[in-house]
Formats: C-alpha cells, structure tokens, sequence
C-alpha cells in the first residue's frame, strides 16, 4: 500500500489578517499585519501527518495560477504526493481571508473558485485505492457528489471524515452516505448538534448507530470525547495559551490518524490529537505550529 492517508478536500490559500479585533456589521477595525499561506482543511491535516511521518497524499483541483503553485510547492516541500490533484484550464485556486484578532479568535470568508468543479471523472480511482486511509473534509455540492461516488468504488479503503460547519449543516441525512463508510468521524461539539440535533455525547452515539466505526468530538480547551460504542472517554486538553486557533481541528485530525496509522489505542489516538491540536494553536497560521515529530506522547 502506497499512502498510509490520501486527504480529499478543498484547497484553499488562506489570508491571514491579524486585526486589533474582529469587526460586526457597520463597525471598523485595523489590520496588523497581512501573511499568505497554502490551506484547506483535508490539507492542512494531510501536511501534519505528513510531518509525522506518515505516507501522504492528496486529491483537489488547483488553477495555474499563484495560489495554484503555491499550494503545489508547499505540498511538495512537505513531502506531500501531489499526483492526485488535478490541474484546471481555466478560473482561480481557491482563497480564505481568515482575520484572527488578539485572543485567537477568527472570522472566515471563503472563496472556492475551482475547488467546486472537481468531478468523479478526474479523479484516478487507481491512486485512491492506494491507501489505507482516505480522510474526507466538506467541499461545494458537486465535489461532494463526487466524494459519495468515490468512496462507492473504494469498498477496501478506511474512510474518515471531518464535515466542518458546512457539511454539519447539510444535517445527518444528507451525510448518511459518507457517515455509514466512515471509520471515523471527527466532528467538533457544534458540528455534533447540527447533525444530530442533539449534545455531543447522545449525537455521537447516533453517528455510532448510522454507521460510524469511531467517533472522536473535538472539545476545544475541554479536550475531546472519543467513542468506539464499546469504551469510551474524556480526553484532556494539554495546557497552552492559544495564539490562533485556525486549523485547530485539522491539527487534532492528524493527530488522531497518526494514532491509527500506528496502532494506538482509542484513548492514545485522543491524547495525540490534542497534542497536535497543542502544538497548532501556538503558532499564527494552520500549519506553523504543526510538529514534525511526537516526543514519547
């Protein structure tokens, strides 16, 4: 098996203003500073395990253009596989402009450009099926179509699942195709009522009942809850001051792959997702912070 985790998301440059706070309607604020740097959820964790270690690589679609290469050579330098993204004719690469203020907070705007074009025929079904895991992260309603044909053709392959707000808010429904494949699910708290309607710990017994093998709820500063059905457990946080929270849950996805990939035990597969998480929101950006090796954790 070629890739120990191949990432399926969008790919997106995120700007990332710091801004003295965040501003509501008809308010201003000021900017700081201004930094550009390649992300996208299902990236970013494919960069932190990639970091680790890990055999990696990734499916998207990227336009030749400045944000399109960046991303390209960032993947690379990480040592990232890039055979699988797909290079459009024309359009832009996708950009969030992220503007995160003094205490970590963030607020987000998204711009998916040629993310949202990806169809089930660009992808090679033969890379894909070289991996044990393929991680899944929310994109528009034509990738996400092709996300449910492709795990369709992938019966051998472990899938495992991030939905962020945007796929929470499509409701366990219209998830239930992706949500019954899933090895596990690594939603946060709020994604967890927004699917289920229900707390975390009932909504993660219903992604339990729809199919889910595992299922890890990203807690924030209270750590995460994990559950297989048969045990489960509160995970502490490690202790930190948080610089920025972009890319927090994609720090703690990698974490927690890293654990499977390496046979940890459910609680293990917890403590090194925060660990991650720990060591992300340290640093301004997604992927600053992310550690390039586990000390005995």
């Amino acid at each position: 098996m070629k890739f120990d985790v191949v990432g399926f998301g969008a790919l997106n440059v995120d700007k990332l203003y710091r801004v003295n706070r965040i501003a509501r309607e008809n308010e201003e604020s000021f900017i700081l500073s201004i930094k550009e740097s390649p992300g996208g959820s299902a990236a970013n964790t494919i960069v932190g395990l990639a970091r680790l270690g890990a055999k990696t690589g990734f499916i998207g679609k990227v336009a030749n253009d400045h944000e399109g290469q960046l991303l390209l050579d960032d993947f690379r330098r990480e040592g990232v596989n890039t055979d699988g993204i797909v290079m459009a004719r024309e359009g832009k690469s996708g950009t969030v402009s992220a503007f995160v203020d003094n205490n970590g907070d963030r607020a987000l705007y998204v711009h998916p450009s040629v993310n949202d074009t990806l169809s089930f025929e660009e992808i090679h079904l033969e890379y894909a099926m070289q991996t044990e895991f393929l991680h899944l992260t929310s994109v528009d309603e034509k990738p996400f179509q092709t996300q449910k044909k492709l795990i369709e053709e992938l019966p051998n392959v472990k899938v495992t699942l991030d939905p962020g707000e945007i796929y929470a808010r499509k409701g366990l429904e219209k998830l239930k195709p992706i949500v019954k494949r899933c090895s596990v699910a690594m939603p946060s708290e709020g994604e967890v009522k927004l699917l289920t309607r229900k707390k975390w710990e009932e909504g993660a017994k219903q992604l339990l009942r729809e199919g889910a093998g595992i299922v890890a709820v990203k807690l924030g500063e209270k750590g995460c809850y994990v559950t297989d059905g048969s045990q489960s457990h509160m995970v502490p946080p490690y202790k930190t001051k948080a610089i920025d929270t972009t890319g927090a849950g994609d720090a703690f996805c990698a974490g927690f792959l890293y654990g499977l990939i390496k046979k940890k035990d459910l609680y293990e597969c917890g403590r090194l997702g925060n660990y991650v998480a720990s060591k992300c929101i340290a640093e301004i950006g997604a992927r600053t912070g992310l550690p390039r090796e586990i000390e005995s954790k």
